[in-house]
């Protein structure tokens, strides 16, 4: 008589788990990768900046161009003196290829000038987000903080908020007598520019600049709130891929009854605002 195979409840129960233990994942579980939906693939990351280093700040204006910008060095008659006022002094950093900044404070008979340049090189550590896209990022934080006046209708036809005028080579752009933007006229019968409430010529408010850098806007403040002599400083500040250039320049006159000319501050810095691009770029 043949016999029927037995087998126990127990073991049924062990085969069931056993199955479900070595079996695929179900319908409805999550793929291990949930951005992507596929399991082992990746997003491509963003891509790199273009800048991987940073030119030294101190170094980056040539003697001329500080020359201009700080006519007490060509005053000081000690040669060593004066080799120390081109160095500078270099900013507290703990990493020269990220940030690289330098700073000059220089007296002369007129005034105490003041200049800060400050490279910064921008890297995103989200992979979805490039160097550049996060360094046009910060650089717009720093446009909108600086609230720039809506360029006027007569500024804009003109092409007066594109940058300042062309200078003759002396500090003094082209085309005027050197005391202009004060709101009066030469007393040549030709009018100056306007100034505004701030002190500034209405054609040379702060504003945003063309041919500078991918982006690129410059400030110009007047300290009138001091007892002591007023005190302009002009701020230019450009992008150039990933890296963000500043430039502060400030005078103040040692006589308490003059101010700095707006014109001329912004004419320089831009100059060298020109020349820091240029060395970016090789």
């Amino acid at each position: 008589m043949q016999r029927k195979a037995y087998v126990s409840g127990a073991a049924v129960l062990l085969a069931a788990l056993l199955a479900g233990c070595t079996g695929g994942p179900d319908e409805g579980s999550s793929p291990p990768d949930s951005k992507s939906g596929n399991a082992g693939t990746t997003a491509p990351a963003a891509q790199p900046g273009k800048y991987r280093t940073l030119p030294q700040a101190c170094t980056a204006a040539d003697h001329d161009t500080l020359d201009a910008l700080l006519p007490g060095i060509r005053q000081s008659t000690d040669e060593r003196q004066q080799e120390k006022l081109y160095e500078g002094e270099a900013s507290v950093t703990y990493n020269t290829d990220r940030r690289d900044g330098c700073n000059w404070k220089v007296e002369s008979t007129s005034a105490t000038d003041h200049l800060f340049v400050d490279f910064e090189r921008v890297v995103s550590y989200d992979t979805a987000v490039s160097d550049d896209d996060k360094a046009e990022e910060l650089y717009t934080v720093r446009e909108t903080a600086a609230d720039l006046p809506e360029p006027s209708p007569s500024a804009s036809a003109s092409g007066d908020d594109a940058s300042p005028s062309p200078s003759d080579g002396t500090g003094t752009p082209a085309g005027d007598g050197g005391d202009e933007g004060d709101g009066k006229g030469d007393g040549s019968g030709t009018p100056s520019a306007s100034a505004s409430p701030s002190g500034t010529p209405t054609a040379l408010q702060p504003r945003v600049l063309d041919g500078l850098g991918d982006q690129a806007f410059l400030d110009d403040k007047l300290n009138t709130g001091s007892s002591t002599a007023q005190q302009r400083t002009v701020t230019v500040v450009f992008r150039t891929s990933n890296v963000i250039v500043t430039i502060e320049y400030a005078e103040q006159p040692t006589a308490s009854t003059d101010t700095p000319d707006s014109e001329e501050m912004q004419d320089r810095a831009w100059k060298l605002a020109r020349e820091l691009a240029d060395k970016l770029n090789g």
